[in-house]
C-alpha cells in the first residue's frame, strides 16, 4: 500500500492498494496538484476530498450553539448553517507535518481562539499509519477552555480505482 497525504488540509490525496487479485489502484478520489483543491469550482462545490474536517464535522444549524449558558455564533458558509468548520475550516489550512515512526505520518494544526467563532485554542494532531492491510487514522485534540470539536476524514472511495466507473455496486 501507498498513502499520499499533503499538508494542505491534512488531505489524503491518494491511497494505492491491491484488490483481491493483486492489482493495484488508487482508491481515493482527489487531485494530482494543489490547484485542484484551491480552484474556484472546487471551493464553490466544497466536496472536501480527503481532508480533515473540523473544528466540527457536520452542520450547525443557524451557525449557533449553546455552551455553558452562552450562545456561540459561528461563521455561516452553507446557508443557513455552519458546515464542516466554516469558511476556513481545517480543510483549507496548512498543517505542520513530520514522520511519526515506521510507516506513520503526523499532521498538526493549532486553531486559535475565535477562529471561525469557536472558543478556545485547540491543538489538533492527526496520525496516519499504514499497516499491512489498512490506513489507520487517529485524531487527537486538546483545548485550553470548553469548546466543541468533532473531527473526521472526508475521503471518497472508488474501490475499482480512479476513473474506473461508479461506486453503485460496492459492498462493504
Amino acid at each position: 500500500m501507498e498513502a499520499r497525504i499533503t499538508n494542505y488540509g491534512a488531505t489524503i490525496v491518494g491511497l494505492t492498494t491491491p484488490d483481491r487479485s493483486g492489482h493495484f489502484a488508487d482508491v481515493v478520489l482527489g487531485f494530482d496538484s494543489i490547484r485542484g483543491y484551491t480552484s474556484r469550482a472546487y471551493l464553490r462545490e466544497s466536496p472536501y476530498f480527503g481532508a480533515v474536517i473540523g473544528r466540527y464535522a457536520n452542520r450547525i444549524n443557524n451557525g449557533r450553539f449553546a455552551l455553558n449558558g452562552d450562545m456561540i455564533s459561528l461563521n455561516i458558509n452553507n446557508r443557513p448553517s455552519h458546515l464542516h468548520g466554516g469558511l476556513r475550516g481545517f480543510d483549507k489550512v496548512v498543517w505542520e507535518g513530520k514522520p511519526s515512526g515506521n510507516a506513520s505520518l503526523q499532521r498538526s494544526y493549532e486553531s486559535k481562539h475565535g477562529e471561525e467563532g469557536y472558543p478556545g485554542n485547540l491543538r489538533v494532531t492527526v496520525k496516519y499509519t499504514l499497516t499491512d492491510d489498512a490506513l489507520e487514522i487517529e485524531c487527537n485534540a486538546r483545548t485550553d477552555q470548553d469548546t466543541i470539536v468533532n473531527l473526521t476524514n472526508h475521503s471518497y472511495f472508488n474501490f475499482k480505482g480512479a476513473g474506473e466507473g461508479n461506486v453503485l455496486e460496492h459492498e462493504l
